[in-house]
């Protein structure tokens, strides 16, 4: 029987490392692991673990486009919480903290309760359950 296959981590660009290390441990209770950094290319990272996958941030000075909002590609990252409550509070939680709730807490179509927020970059992050 073949191995199964896993999702290990997936990784962000960004100009603002520290600020989105923050972002995701405080309100997305990640564990931050210790910074990498290579002084011979610019470049810096971390890996920030939510159970099994990770979410790698990485910064780079020669790394400043971002794509266009209806590129095509990854579009979101999707935090599961424990309850519609918890969408509800933490949704609340980050509004209150000066983050753009980009759509408010609804049911999706396909039967998720959840709400989208942007990161500090802008990155698009639905809270669901």
């Amino acid at each position: 029987m073949p191995k199964r296959v896993q999702i290990a981590h997936v990784a962000l660009w960004t100009q603002h490392l520290e600020t989105l290390k923050t972002f995701y441990t405080t309100y997305f209770e990640g564990e931050c692991g210790t910074k990498y950094t290579n002084p011979a290319k610019g470049f810096e990272s971390y890996f920030i673990r939510f159970g099994a996958v990770a979410l790698e941030l990485m910064q780079r000075a020669d790394h400043t486009e971002k794509a266009p909002e209806n590129a095509t590609g990854f579009c979101h990252l999707a935090f599961g919480v424990e309850s519609r409550a918890a969408v509800c509070n933490l949704t609340e939680q980050l509004r209150r903290a000066g983050y753009a709730v980009k759509k408010e807490h609804r049911v999706t179509g396909d039967g998720y309760y959840e709400s989208v927020v942007a990161d500090p970059d802008g990155n698009q992050i639905e809270i669901v359950a």
